[in-house]
């Protein structure tokens, strides 16, 4: 069975192989070697413009903004200003790649749950617009950097609602448990000093419960909490919440039988509850932001791979190995992650065997997908494994001293390489004797 319903939306079949964006996948991995991930460029775009559409046609004062945890470089950074998006940063590092592509800086949140001293200052410098607060200590290393820097930054306190996502166990983090945000127990205090200081004016409050979500309720749950905060705090306070960020975490269909919700279902539980919630409390509805990632970055991404060794295990399973794995996709093993995959070279053949594609590192776990029925492999076939655009990159290692793939978008025919493989000599630059 021919499974491109899980590719870009520009994926074609032609003489057998997988055509996308205009571009022959076998001839790219020829071109630019294995592995090798392809991001189509309209697939990225129409994803954008779906979030910005499904959002502004049911809450007008809404911003879309792309978490780019999920995958950034400064060619990807340039497609999501163009497209009219804002960006949500985590790190000093994601904020120097939009930095260097001249990005509306009034348009980038930054998050995380341990900024430095140093990214802290970068961020008040650069005039980001807001700073996303994750914890106390934060909340006066921020005061006093804004303070020092002669600024009143603009804040968001990220609060932990204690809602249960129905997502892997390293993927929830609005739980009480979790690393992240105040705990609600927490939270009138954290407003009470933001709401103190002379350097920081707090607009508004964040969560995000989780990533891969599939359910929506929980969504509803957690506006309901906090949206109960924000006016418990606005009587007891004079808190006026400004802005309201619910996060992103949308998941995507990684497999064929595991369907998940569309961009205007989500859009439609998140405007609903805010607006009713809203109105049932007297809160003046404010500005929503939104923080899509995977589901916007996740379907545009193809991985290519080249086959090599076979390890058949009599009576058990079968072993087919490609030149990548963990290091440049550790998802199945750190989350179990499911893909599946088409042979590029061979798309309409007959599947004819079941088998493990297994990766070259040194670990057990170094499995890429267990159990895929495909046409029979042979060294040198091109296997393609769709949904790859997000996370894949962003937690990739050089791992056994590997060397990070290179990256190509492609659009109407033509492919540009927007991150060049890394040589030997690359990954020994930073190496001193």
């Amino acid at each position: 069975m021919l499974r491109i319903s899980l590719f870009p939306q520009t994926t074609q079949v032609e003489s057998n192989h997988i055509i996308l964006g205009g571009c022959d996948t076998v001839a790219l991995a020829g071109e630019y070697g294995t592995p090798l991930y392809v991001f189509d460029e309209a697939t990225l775009r129409a994803k954008c413009a779906d979030y910005r559409k499904e959002f502004a046609r049911r809450y007008a004062d809404s911003l879309v903004i792309y978490a780019a945890k999920a995958f950034i470089n400064r060619a990807l950074a340039q497609v999501f200003m163009e497209e009219g998006l804002g960006l949500d940063v985590v790190s000093g590092g994601e904020l120097s790649i939009a930095r260097s592509v001249d990005f509306p800086m009034a348009m980038v949140y930054f998050h995380g749950n341990n900024k430095s001293r140093h990214e802290l200052e970068l961020a008040t410098r650069s005039g980001v617009g807001r700073i996303v607060v994750d914890n106390f200590y934060e909340l006066s290393l921020l005061d006093e950097v804004a303070s020092q820097n002669g600024v009143r930054q603009e804040i968001l306190l990220r609060l932990s609602p204690g809602v249960d996502p129905h997502t892997h166990a390293h993927l929830a983090t609005g739980a009480m448990e979790s690393k992240f945000g105040f705990p609600m127990a927490q939270a009138e205090e954290a407003v009470i000093r933001a709401m103190s200081s002379s350097s920081l004016e707090l607009k508004g409050l964040h969560f995000h419960i989780g990533s891969q979500i599939l359910e929506l309720s929980p969504y509803k749950q957690a506006i309901e909490i906090v949206l109960r905060f924000a006016a418990e705090m606005g009587s007891k306070h004079g808190f006026r919440l400004e802005e309201f960020s619910p996060g992103g975490g949308l998941a995507i269909a990684y497999t064929e039988n595991s369907p998940a919700p569309s961009v205007a279902e989500f859009a439609e539980v998140i405007v609903s509850s805010l607006s009713l919630e809203s109105e049932k409390l007297g809160l003046e509805p404010p500005r929503l932001i939104v923080e899509p990632g995977r589901s916007i970055v996740g379907l545009a991404g193809v991985a290519l791979y080249t086959v090599g060794a076979t390890k058949e295990v009599p009576g058990l399973r079968k072993y087919v190995s490609v030149d990548g794995g963990m290091a440049d996709n550790i998802r199945p093993a750190l989350y179990n992650a499911r893909y599946e995959a088409v042979v590029a070279n061979k798309a309409e053949a007959d599947v004819l065997e079941q088998v493990n594609i297994a990766g070259k590192f040194c670990e057990s776990g170094d499995v890429l997908i267990r159990d895929i029925d495909l046409p029979k492999l042979e060294p040198g076939d091109v296997i393609a494994v769709p949904c790859s655009g997000a996370y894949c990159l962003s937690l990739a290692s050089n791992y056994n001293a590997s060397l990070k793939p290179a990256i190509v978008l492609v659009k109407d025919g033509e492919a540009r390489l927007i991150r060049r493989r890394q040589s030997y000599e690359d990954l020994m630059s930073h190496d001193i004797i």
